[in-house]
């Protein structure tokens, strides 16, 4: 039988230990470090002298019985929280250090006294006078102040002595973390007896930046008050709901909604309507029949105008349509493979422009193809009419003012008083963060802004209509009712097509277009195509009426679509 040798591990050297020694005491050192460097005093003694006029008068005095850290800073608190949005605000001045130079440095919400200690080898004296740590308790005067706070080296014992004008009341010493909800009791705290007529107070250590707080109740009349209190911004005392703000919000909003109501009556009412202007009628031609006869020539682009203020897609688009059925226009659906997008050529046909409004003759330009091109492709008039749309809204604004339906183009009505509102909304704002950061009348400032608002919505109601407009609109409400309610198979015979196509621009901008297409589609008595059925709508091969509500209402949506596309 062979044997097996076990190997066994190598040990470490000496030199490797030593090694090993010296990087684990490194790593040691280094991790005590920072804790060293806070510092560390055996004891501070703290000499409070409380003067007649409230001032307090702090002196301390560090003993240390190890290394001394290069400097020891105190930070002081000029600030303090009190209930709701109040802050109660200390002022310090007359810092003194004897043997070293105190730096002192004053920031909004503390003072930070730094003290060099080069040459100090056991003790460390220096002191500040507060002013705003006496507040009024009834008949009696309460001294409230931390005398320890803020220390940059941790203390083993603290120790101290107030020297008051008068005989104390009451004494309480609080210790513990500067930002405890409830502070502890100090270890030792006496007043008021033979042992100790002046306050006296003790306690065990305390760490870096804790504190000693000192409650002391005295006669009125042995120290005068000095308490500081000023507003504290809070995001509900900034929006307070006291009688004052809330009274002023309300007072605002209630004066400013009789304002815009004013001036809304006053500036955007229509004027007085006279008699309705009958615009179209039904015009009886025999025994249960009727033709659509225009009374009137207003053109549909122009009854949208008149009707909502506003030049809007659909109003071009009946203008197109109508231009169309008047035979300056021929509409063409073109062929199309399954499941392909539909599209449409729009062609001029030549027709004289003489019974033309201006809006039109700039429509009928803008459609004019380019050279050597029969048409203009719907999927392409997106392009072609943007360059010319806002001449068309310009012309037909100018059209209805020019008719003496409006006395102001309701599109610089809207644009001035946007602009008020603008400006308004803008002024608002800057109250609003006014009063919300340096007041309590928040509510105010949400008023205001609701004015503001309020007044933009207004603009948008302000272009009104003249006594020839209102009769007009109120004549085109009559139409409207016509055309949702007139049977629509009482055209006279071989002239229904024309008849039927005259009305439908109309009840595109004013309702009922669809039973007037259903209408068109019903006078197709025969399987023939129709594709040339119409003068205006031409269909592709095989096309037949009945087709027609689809095309129409995808013409319609796909051209309103383009229009104003970019």
């Amino acid at each position: 039988m062979s044997a097996t040798n076990l190997a066994t591990p190598p040990r470490l050297g000496t030199r490797t230990r030593a090694v090993l020694v010296a990087l684990l005491a490194l790593l040691l050192a280094a991790v005590a470090l920072p804790a060293r460097a806070e510092g560390h005093a055996a004891l501070v003694d703290l000499e409070v002298s409380v003067q007649p006029d409230g001032a307090v008068r702090v002196e301390h005095t560090l003993t240390f019985d190890g290394e001394v850290p290069a400097e020891v800073t105190q930070r002081v608190a000029l600030l303090e929280n009190a209930l709701g949005d109040r802050q109660y605000v200390y002022r310090v001045a007359d810092v003194t250090a004897e043997g070293v130079t105190a730096q002192v440095e004053e920031s909004s919400d503390a003072v930070t006294i730094t003290l060099p200690t080069e040459g100090v080898t056991d003790t460390l004296s220096w002191g500040y006078t507060v002013t705003g740590a006496s507040f009024s308790a009834g008949d009696s005067t309460q001294l409230r102040w931390r005398v320890l706070q803020g220390l940059s080296v941790s203390v083993g014992e603290v120790t101290g002595r107030v020297s008051l004008p008068g005989l104390p009341e009451d004494f309480q010493c609080l210790s513990g973390p500067p930002e405890g909800v409830s502070p502890g009791v100090c270890r030792f705290s006496a007043a008021g007896t033979d042992d100790y007529p002046q306050p006296q107070f003790g306690d065990s250590a305390r760490g870096q930046g804790e504190m000693v707080l000192l409650q002391i109740t005295v006669p009125s009349a042995a120290v005068a008050v000095n308490e500081q209190v000023e507003r504290r911004w809070t995001l509900g005392g900034a929006f307070s709901a006291d009688p004052l703000p809330l009274a002023l919000a309300l007072g605002a909003l209630v004066l400013g909604g009789l304002v815009l109501y004013t001036l809304h009556r006053r500036a955007g009412r229509d004027a007085a309507a006279g008699q309705p202007v009958r615009v179209a009628e039904f015009r009886p031609t025999g025994d249960n029949q009727a033709e659509f006869s225009l009374l009137t020539q207003v053109r549909p682009g122009q009854v949208g105008t008149v009707v909502d203020e506003r030049v809007d897609p659909i109003d071009v688009t009946a203008s197109l349509i109508d231009l169309a059925v008047r035979g300056h226009l021929v509409i063409e659906e073109l062929p199309r493979a399954e499941f392909a997008r539909t599209d449409w050529r729009i062609r001029r046909t030549g027709a004289p422009e003489t019974d033309l409004a201006g809006f039109e003759k700039s429509l009928l330009a803008a459609l004019t193809p380019a050279e050597g091109r029969d048409g203009v492709l719907v999927s392409e008039i997106g392009p072609t009419l943007t360059p010319h749309i806002a001449d068309v809204q310009d012309r037909l604004y100018d059209d209805v003012v020019s008719s003496g339906w409006f006395e102001h183009r309701p599109d610089s009505t809207r644009t001035v008083w946007r602009t008020a509102g603008v400006v308004a909304l803008v002024v608002a704002v800057v109250a609003t963060v006014l009063l919300v950061a340096f007041t309590t009348f928040g509510l105010l400032g949400l008023a205001l802004l609701a004015l503001a608002l309020g007044l933009a919505f207004v603009g948008q109601e302000m272009p009104s209509r003249t006594a020839a407009g209102a009769s007009l609109l109120a004549g085109l409400a009559t139409l409207r009712t016509e055309l949702l309610q007139e049977p629509t198979d009482r055209m006279p015979p071989g002239r229904e097509l024309r008849e039927l196509s005259e009305v439908l621009p109309y009840a595109i901008v004013l309702g009922g277009r669809d039973r007037w297409i259903d209408a068109i589609v019903r006078t197709d008595d025969d399987d023939t195509a129709d594709s040339n059925e119409l003068s205006w709508y031409h269909g592709p091969e095989n096309w037949h009426l009945r087709h027609l509500p689809e095309s129409l209402k995808n013409f319609i949506s796909t051209v309103s679509g383009n229009l104003f596309a970019r």
